[in-house]
């Protein structure tokens, strides 16, 4: 019995969205990695960049469960000495919600190549409009806890 295997080329792109409000953060990161890499396809090759285009909506709607909105920090660095800067997820979820969803998929996502070009097909928005009407999109039907 042959193995298949997928080739990039023919590898079927659609576009998914996905809503966050009312959802975890780190459910709907999960759920839009899975899309990224291709999990969700009975085609999933590992070593080929064969997942879906993800749009992610509503992010100042998704909520942080626990304590985290207070303990949880981002951490950045300026390049310069003592250049770190720390910022609670509660202010960060304020402002900069969107930010917030990118960094929880691109940590869930492999940190090669395979990833980078994973993260280039995924849109965030703050709230439900965006632009990409023309790739005729359809909202993701399977459940998020």
């Amino acid at each position: 019995m042959k193995t298949f295997m997928e080739k990039a080329q023919n590898a079927d792109k659609k576009w998914y969205i996905i809503d966050a409000a009312g959802k975890p953060l780190g459910r709907v990161a999960v759920t839009a990695a899975v899309i990224l890499r291709g999990k969700h396809k009975p085609t999933y090759t590992p070593n080929v960049d064969c997942g879906d285009f993800v749009i992610i909506i509503n992010t100042d709607k998704a909520v942080l469960t626990g304590n985290k909105l207070d303990q949880k920090m981002w951490h950045r660095h300026t390049g310069y000495v003592g250049g770190l800067k720390s910022v609670k997820y509660r202010s960060l979820m304020a402002t900069r919600s969107d930010k917030a969803m990118m960094l929880a998929v691109e940590g869930m996502l492999p940190h090669n190549s395979l990833g980078r070009s994973a993260l280039r097909k995924l849109r965030v928005y703050k709230n439900d409009k965006h632009e990409h009407q023309a790739q005729q999109p359809v909202m993701w039907e399977r459940e998020i806890k």
